[in-house]
């Protein structure tokens, strides 16, 4: 059940920085999810970064600020993505 919730928690993400990149149409739904993914992972380690990993509830997938962490991954892997293709 976990790899679902992640599955669908990636697809979101992924599809909101997509949208805030303005890369909506050129990754597709297996596309946005592992840009979601990987954001995730990405997000979570910039914020350890900053002092701001750890929150109460941050390892969940279904925490907000988890979420918001996601979508800030996933919109700098695109930039970055961008810039390298």
């Amino acid at each position: 059940m976990n790899f679902i919730i992640w599955i669908i928690f990636g697809g979101l993400a992924g599809w909101i920085a997509t949208m805030i990149v303005g890369a909506d149409a050129a990754y597709g739904i297996p596309g946005n999810i592992i840009v979601g993914i990987v954001g995730a992972f990405l997000g979570g380690w910039i914020a350890d970064k900053m002092g701001m990993g750890g929150a109460p509830g941050a390892e969940r997938p279904s925490s907000m600020m988890s979420f918001v962490w996601a979508v800030v991954g996933a919109v700098i892997l695109l930039v970055l993505l961008n810039l390298i293709f």
